[in-house]
Formats: structure tokens, C-alpha cells, sequence
């Protein structure tokens, strides 16, 4: 069994920076993704950072040139940091495993920007 546990999140004003963590634990062999996804209140989740397990990265255009997705050299944990957050960064953060076909999800962690 695979268990996502994130951290980091909380309130930050407009501009400010937040990084996120996801530590994973349980039986792990072969990720295949790991990502960053978000849901904003009465939105659907959505996609925000991939990194593939070829190290290749990938943003939502809204995130493009502010955040950064990167990982942990045991590629246990995936980080995401955000800098230059914007109101519309609201959201709960989830992260996310594809490992062997099988999705794994964190329980998410909200991120509030308010000023």
C-alpha cells in the first residue's frame, strides 16, 4: 500500500512563496509520474506540474515561469515550489503517483493567497 502525505501549505499574501511537499511510503517500485494537481472551490481538479520518471517537466500554462516541480534524489518525495502567487492560486493541492498503473492521491492541502 502507498501512502501520500503533503505538507506546506497555509496562507500567503500576492507575490509571496510557498513550497509543497508529498512524501510517499509503502511499497514502491517503479513510479512512472509524479504531479501536482489543484482544485479551486467550485472548480474540477486540474492539472498544475508533471515530472515524468524521465525527469521531464511539465506546467500548466498558468504556472508557467512560477512554479517548479522537482524531486527528491530516493525519488520518495516530489516537491512543488510556487513563487509569485496570485489570488488565483487558491486551492487545494494534491499530489499525485501513477506507479505501475495504479493512481495514487495525497489528501491534499490547502493553499490560500490573500492579502
Amino acid at each position: 500500500q502507498v501512502r501520500l502525505v503533503e505538507s506546506g501549505g497555509g496562507l500567503v499574501q500576492p507575490g509571496g512563496s510557498l513550497r509543497l511537499s508529498c512524501a510517499a511510503s509503502g511499497s514502491i517500485f517503479s513510479i512512472n509520474i509524479m504531479g501536482w494537481y489543484r482544485q479551486a472551490p467550485g472548480k474540477g481538479r486540474g492539472s498544475v506540474a508533471i515530472l515524468t520518471s524521465s525527469d521531464s517537466t511539465h506546467y500548466a500554462d498558468s504556472v508557467k515561469g512560477r512554479f517548479t516541480i522537482s524531486r527528491s534524489n530516493d525519488r520518495r518525495t516530489v516537491y512543488l515550489e510556487m513563487n509569485s502567487l496570485k489570488l488565483e492560486d487558491t486551492a487545494v493541492y494534491y499530489c499525485n503517483f501513477l506507479i505501475g498503473g495504479t493512481n495514487y492521491w495525497g489528501q491534499g492541502i490547502q493553499v490560500t493567497v490573500s492579502s
